[in-house]
């Protein structure tokens, strides 16, 4: 295999923190590479290093043959004065120039510009991009081509961004967690299409059954090491085990020779000139490799919620409206104890709406909602992280509380939370101007969950979270003594997690469906074939009779 794109010895420092050291690796052509590691280490750094955004402190990046390469970032950098098709055509590629040409043309119903533009489509082959841009634009659900992009919400432009990479074609895609903000429809789509494409892939993504279904390779970085998987996900899960066991064996093993080598060494002070030079630097490496602290800490979240009534959270015939939007429209449930429930369905169905009305954010425009009178909710929103970026990271939980009590009387002090979430006690007085955006919502979460809830909402909380917290998170959501709603396009995430959905299908109505996402999408698929097959039958059913005429009778024969 051809290499496509190299790092040698890569490291940089933000500040006095030192996100890599010495990695090296290669992405070669054809590969579909997933880059893994925890929130901080520097995912997205790495990325623009290769993107040539950004410049390593030391090392060297190489390019095989000058190749094309398409940067797709978390935060997208798009021109706000451009439309949304011009945003989107912004290439040097003559077959792009030519596409958006047409497209111009046909908004603007230029007839006389259609034809000229035409004969060039024909002459340069562009009509079969430009039927792939369509498809792209439709599957993004990227409609609004004259709006500026100054006026397009968070959610678009990423769309818009995520588009224009893809239709330019590029040699190498890097992709920084590209599921953020599409409906689980789009991410299905941008799944089937990065399995087919052509184009060599690096991202990064917490997305698992994405991961698992679009990458032959992922590269894990940990402790400034780079461990490779030649396998997709499942593998991944299965071998870094196995790299864990083996290294836990091997500092164990290391642990016990260094005993016997520490009293050999220790030995009378006037004997140390007569040892064996070559045996007193193996102690020193021996002791190096026993004092190896194995990177795979984990969260034990037993925090306890806060006792629970009898009386939940309860809606009757609720409806909810905007201008030109109907969302929500005599919606009854009522919540029972410990239930854990998905909402699912596309942007702008008003799924948001509802959890600011369960909140009581939002009043209904008919119907009642009551809330029980021990209900304490802890409500994890997208755009919820509003820190004092001066402030240090302990403070940010003693603001809210310096402990918390259980109901058996125990406490957890704020230090001890923090610690369960990952910030060591180093961390902890760090400026949270110097977290990554992962270990803000990281931090985000800590404080939702330090109020001690006992019905907890989290919309879209894996967004920006690594798959270590996201495992975490599960396993705390799988024992939380209280209800939980959660909002999500992580499929993974929601088949761990959810009992049942609220499926929000527009226009106001919502069904409630007796299983996970997966369950669900898999009755759609079948419900989709059955209508297909159905259709068939009927057409064939509804076919005329062919007529033929003998010749040798005159008689007229029916044939079906």
């Amino acid at each position: 295999m051809k290499p496509f794109i190299q790092g040698e010895n890569l490291s940089k420092r933000w500040g006095e923190l030192m996100l890599f050291e010495n990695i090296s690796f290669t992405v070669f052509e054809g590969q579909k590479v997933a880059l893994i590691a925890k929130n901080g280490t520097g995912k997205s750094t790495l990325l623009d290093l290769l993107a040539g955004k950004e410049t390593p402190d030391t090392g060297l990046i190489t390019l095989t043959n000058d190749i094309k390469i398409g940067n797709f970032e978390q935060i997208p950098k798009l021109n706000p004065d451009h439309s949304v098709l011009e945003e989107i055509f912004t290439s040097d590629n003559e077959k792009l120039k030519t596409v958006k040409d047409f497209e111009l043309a046909i908004s603007e119903n230029n007839q006389s510009k259609i034809a000229e533009i035409s004969s060039k489509m024909d002459e340069l082959g562009a009509w079969d991009i430009e039927v792939e841009i369509k498809q792209i634009l439709t599957e993004l659900k990227i409609d609004l081509h004259d709006l500026k992009i100054s006026e397009l919400s968070g959610g678009q432009k990423k769309r818009v961004a995520l588009a224009k990479v893809l239709i330019d074609k590029p040699d190498l895609l890097i992709l920084d967690e590209p599921t953020n903000h599409l409906d689980l429809e789009m991410i299905e789509w941008l799944e089937a299409y990065l399995e087919k494409t052509k184009s060599t892939l690096l991202m990064v993504t917490h997305d698992r059954y994405f991961l698992d279904r679009v990458c032959n390779e992922i590269i894990e970085m940990e402790d400034s090491q780079i461990y490779r998987y030649m396998g997709n996900y499942s593998y991944f899960l299965e071998k870094r085990d196995e790299r864990i066991e083996m290294q836990q064996a091997s500092v164990a093993k290391a642990k016990n020779l260094l005993r016997t080598e520490i009293e050999w060494m220790r030995r009378m002070p006037q004997a140390r000139s007569h040892k064996a030079k070559y045996r007193i630097n193996a102690f020193y490496d021996l002791k190096e490799k026993a004092s190896q602290k194995l990177n795979n800490d984990t969260v034990n979240l037993n925090v306890k919620s806060s006792r629970l009534g009898n009386k939940m959270v309860e809606l009757e015939n609720v409806s909810k409206s905007f201008p030109g939007a109907k969302l929500i429209e005599n919606f009854t449930y009522k919540f029972s104890r410990f239930e854990k429930v998905g909402i699912i369905g596309n942007n702008g169905t008003g799924k948001s709406t509802f959890l600011n009305l369960v909140t009581q954010t939002l009043i209904p425009d008919s119907g009642n909602i009551e809330i029980g009178q021990t209900i304490k909710f802890g409500y994890y929103r997208q755009d919820g992280i509003k820190f004092d970026y001066n402030e240090r990271v302990i403070d940010a939980v003693t603001n809210i509380a310096e402990f918390i009590t259980f109901e058996d009387g125990t406490k957890m002090t704020a230090a001890q939370m923090l610690n369960f979430f990952l910030f060591p006690p180093d961390t902890q007085y760090n400026y949270i101007e110097k977290l990554s955006g992962g270990e803000q919502r990281r931090l985000y979460l800590c404080t939702v969950l330090m109020e001690n809830p006992n019905f907890l909402i989290l919309d879209e909380p894996t967004n920006d979270l690594d798959i270590m917290t996201l495992n975490v998170l599960e396993e705390y959501l799988k024992s939380f003594a209280g209800c939980v709603i959660i909002v999500s396009h992580d499929r993974f995430f929601m088949d761990k997690i959810v009992d049942h959905l609220f499926v929000f299908e527009g226009d106001g109505k919502i069904t409630d469906f007796p299983g996970n996402y997966t369950i669900y999408r898999n009755k759609q698929l079948q419900d989709l074939e059955n209508e297909k097959a159905k259709a068939q039958n009927q057409a064939k059913k509804n076919q005329p009779e062919k007529i033929q005429i003998t010749d040798d009778s005159n008689s007229i024969q029916k044939r079906n």
